[in-house]
């Protein structure tokens, strides 16, 4: 779970408009920096099942709204994945 100061980070980075906090730009860096937090988590301890499950079930949605995001809008795409340095 992220904090709310770094959520409203990333909120005023990626936010398309003023009033911003649900487009999918802004979605996919969360959910970035939240697979990130959890990477790290399961680095210190592997056994914890639970957290890998949600893990891939975070990547998983963050990959179908990339897709969705690619498609609709391929500028912005290119742009985020850039942005957040991750494969697209």
């Amino acid at each position: 779970m992220l904090e709310i100061n770094k959520k409203q980070e990333i909120i005023k980075k990626f936010a398309t408009h003023e009033n911003d906090t649900g487009s999918a730009e802004v979605q996919i860096a969360i959910l970035t920096e939240e697979i990130k937090q959890v990477t790290k988590h399961l680095q210190e301890h592997k056994q914890d099942f639970s957290s890998k499950r949600g893990l891939i079930r975070k990547i998983g949605q963050r990959k179908r709204m990339l897709k969705k995001l690619k498609v609709e809008n391929p500028e912005s795409y290119l742009k985020l994945v850039k942005e957040l340095g991750i494969r697209g």
